[in-house]
């Protein structure tokens, strides 16, 4: 504390002083002062200081050090060059700055006064490489035109750029050869100008320039593998009719290919064995075909074979031949090789030409003869059911149902199964008589079928005998619990029965089993809708969708128990889901304009209900709510066009007419009073239409009471006045014709009408839908015993 020294308040400021600045440097009094003025106008200022000169030295145009920067004695002052400017003091500058002032000169950090940047030098295409290089691609691009031309059949363009492609790679190994770069010469861009352009000539059958081109690769020894292009040139000696040297090229064409190229061989000699065949020698076509069949068969040679045998009268081989033939593996299942599996016509004619033919019926034949006549009978039996499921596959269900009534006169266990297959499939073609018939004859056969127990219960749910179609499905469980149709279906009618706790068990029970069933996780759904537990319907409807996400039924589903629930977003999401995948769906697109309106965006609900216009053009209602919607969002207008649209389709209706008049009113068209005469006309015809109807209701129920018409005379006359007096008291309401209407009177019009797009609105629940698509799925669940256990 010794040291600290406090300072007295009559001390003086601590920064004083630091404003204070020397005048000297005040450059604002720089033009008032005489002796500065005096050195700038003299070359006093200018003078260098008087330096020590050594002698024998040069200072003519050496730079000499002043106060001022750099000078010399035979160059102007550094202060008037823009070189010494531009030059820098040190080795590292600030951006924008110099060391030394320039006259005249600018801030400009950025160096814009120096305009804009050159621009970037082309690419020097002078060069031999990059000749090279640009020719190249020339020949790639005329090889690539010439297969495209190819391609689209115009072989004589294909062949002029092949030619191209030619002249042009042979100007590019010259171009090598002048550069001295002849080592690096492309062989496969070679290879592959030849080869196109002997193809190219072979399409245009130009057969000697292309054996020419052929010779020209195949004789060049740097061309890896060129001699599998023999067989190119065998093929065209071939097509010459030149039998003997295309044999020639095939068998020197296999001696340069590889054993492990077995494909490529086959193929080769079995053109040997051809052209063998073409020249008559069937002896030697044998021997290459004998050689195929015994490495590689397939028909074709197989075929060819048994030609060649024909040929020289071996009846012996060619029934052996013939047996390698039918062995050759056809590379398709047993089952469905008579079956169609694509849209060609001209495969379908062949399989129906050889699905009954006389081979055919005898090899089904003699199978089953000789597994009759073998120690396995039983397995006879099985073929033919077998061959029945196979008409089934096939669609031919008249066949299938000949084929299974073979079987009534059978043994117990076939006539069971027969049975029940046939009363299957008359449920499907719904001739629920003889479905019933064939049930109980499978159920007489065999009590503890399982199957036929379904049928039987299928066939008494169809006559809406739930319960005893119920006890059916029971006895078929206890006779296999695994048996989920019977399950599924038991489900369906103890809900027909109102049961819904013992349904929800059935179809629990069948969901630990058909884990990813749709049908089942939608009658789940559904019971816990008709139990009044949303959320669990919710829940298993969401499962739902995770294993059908494009069901339209199921998506407009949910989105009701949303819309129940108060959930007008999750709603819309769900809706509008289902009106993308099913755009059709009149409820769908009803809430979905609704939704709209509520949320006042009348526009996107316009387009809903034009589409369903379109879809039931004869209703009114929609064509009234596009033009409400165009009259709510102030395009009167275009609400006008569409109420004389509706108008000329539908001159009856009221509610057009009325909107006619009060639009025409607003808008002061001249129309108004045509509109409201014609609403007059069509109110009065209403109302007597009304009258009548109801005044025939009223004789209808006159003429049913008891007694004579004589002993209701009185009465009778005294309800005919009190009828004229109301119809009379309600003309008298009407306006007359010659009377003006009323359109100021706005309030009267909205009482009697009220607009179909309002929130007061209330659409009817779709439960005749949910019904419907119950009886859908038991329908589709209700035929599964095709094939019984």
């Amino acid at each position: 504390m010794e040291n600290i020294h406090l300072a007295a308040e009559d001390d003086d400021d601590l920064y004083s002083g630091y404003n204070d600045y020397n005048p000297t440097f005040d450059s604002e009094e720089l033009d008032n002062d005489v002796g500065f003025q005096q050195a700038v106008r003299t070359s006093h200022g200018r003078r260098p200081p008087m330096t020590a000169k050594l002698p024998g030295t040069y200072t003519g145009g050496r730079p000499t050090g002043t106060a001022f920067g750099v000078s010399s004695a035979n160059e102007p002052s550094p202060m008037n060059d823009e070189r010494w400017a531009a030059r820098p003091m040190t080795a590292v500058r600030a951006a924008g700055y110099s060391s030394t002032f320039t006259r005249g000169s600018a801030f400009d950090p950025l160096g814009q006064s120096r305009g804009p940047a050159p621009p970037l030098e082309g690419k020097i295409e002078d060069t031999p490489d990059e000749k090279i290089k640009i020719l190249e691609k020339k020949v790639n691009d005329l090889i690539e035109e010439s297969c495209l031309a190819h391609a689209h059949m115009d072989l004589q363009l294909a062949l002029e750029k092949a030619k191209d492609a030619g002249r042009k790679e042979r100007s590019l190994v010259r171009q090598k050869e002048q550069t001295g770069t002849a080592d690096h010469i492309n062989l496969d861009l070679t290879y592959s100008v030849l080869f196109n352009l002997a193809n190219q000539y072979a399409n245009n059958d130009m057969n000697t320039e292309a054996l020419n081109t052929y010779q020209v690769i195949v004789k060049n020894k740097m061309f890896n593998n060129a001699g599998r292009l023999k067989v190119n040139m065998a093929n065209i000696y071939f097509k010459q009719k030149n039998y003997l040297q295309a044999i020639k090229f095939y068998r020197m064409a296999l001696d340069q290919i590889s054993s492990a190229h077995t494909k490529m061989r086959i193929r080769i000699m079995q053109n040997v064995g051809v052209a063998f065949i073409r020249m008559g020698q069937y002896s030697d076509a044998i021997i290459s075909f004998e050689h195929i069949m015994s490495e590689s068969p397939n028909v074709k040679t197989g075929f060819n074979l048994i030609l060649c045998y024909y040929a020289i009268g071996d009846r012996k081989m060619m029934k052996k031949s013939f047996q390698k033939l039918i062995c050759v593996p056809l590379g398709i299942d047993e089952e469905d090789k008579y079956i169609s599996t694509n849209d060609d016509p001209h495969g379908s004619l062949v399989i129906e030409a050889i699905r009954n033919d006389q081979l055919h019926q005898m090899e089904r034949d003699r199978c089953v003869d000789m597994v009759k006549g073998s120690q396995y009978v039983e397995l006879a039996n099985d073929l033919e059911i077998n061959k029945a499921i196979t008409y089934l596959r096939q669609k031919d269900f008249k066949q299938a149902v000949e084929t299974l009534k073979a079987f009534e006169k059978k043994d117990s266990r076939v006539k069971s199964t027969a049975a029940t297959n046939l009363s299957f499939l008359y449920f499907l073609e719904k001739d629920y008589d003889q479905a019933d018939r064939y049930a109980d004859l499978a159920m007489n056969v065999d009590r503890y079928n399982p199957a036929a127990l379904v049928n039987k219960g299928n066939t008494v749910f169809v006559k809406q005998d739930y319960e005893k179609a119920a006890e059916f499905y029971k006895e078929a469980l206890r006779n296999d619990c695994s048996c989920t149709e019977a399950l599924y279906n038991l489900g369906l009618a103890q809900k027909r029965l109102g049961r819904l706790e013992e349904a929800l068990d059935c179809f629990l029970k069948l969901h630990a089993i058909l884990r990813n069933s749709a049908q089942v996780m939608y009658q789940l759904a559904n019971l816990y809708e008709l139990l009044e537990d949303s959320h669990q319907a919710t829940e298993w409807l969401m499962q739902l969708i995770s294993v059908s996400p494009t069901d339209p039924r199921v998506l407009a589903k949910l989105g009701e128990l949303y819309d129940n629930e108060g959930d007008k977003s999750q709603a819309f999401q769900y809706y509008y889901e289902s009106f993308r995948y099913f755009p059709s769906n009149i409820d769908v697109i009803e809430w979905l304009g609704a939704y709209y309106i509520d949320t006042q965006f009348c526009e996107k609900a316009i387009q809903y209900f034009e589409r369903a216009t379109l879809i039931q053009p004869t209703q009114v209602m929609w064509q009234l709510m596009v033009a409400s919607c165009y009259r709510r969002s102030g395009n009167y207008q275009k609400a006008l066009e569409t109420y004389k649209d509706i108008h000329r389709k539908f001159p009856e209706n009221v509610e057009c007419l009325r909107f006619l008049v009060r639009l025409c009113t607003d808008m002061g068209l001249k129309e108004v009073q045509d509109y409201a005469t014609k609403l007059k006309k069509v109110e009065k015809m209403k109302e007597i239409r009304e009258q009548r109807v109801k005044s025939g209701r009223e004789s209808s129920g006159r003429s049913r009471r008891d007694g004579s018409v004589s002993s209701d005379s009185g009465q009778s006359g005294h309800g005919t006045s009190a009828k004229g007096e109301r119809l009379s008291a309600k003309l008298k309401t009407l306006p007359g014709s010659n009377e003006p209407y009323e359109a100021s009177a706005q309030r009267d019009v909205d009482a009697s009408y009220v607009d179909p797009l309002g929130p007061q609105m209330e659409r009817p629940k779709t439960t005749a839908k949910k019904h419907m698509a119950e009886d859908e799925f038991a329908d589709e669940e209700l035929g599964d015993d095709l094939l019984p256990e």
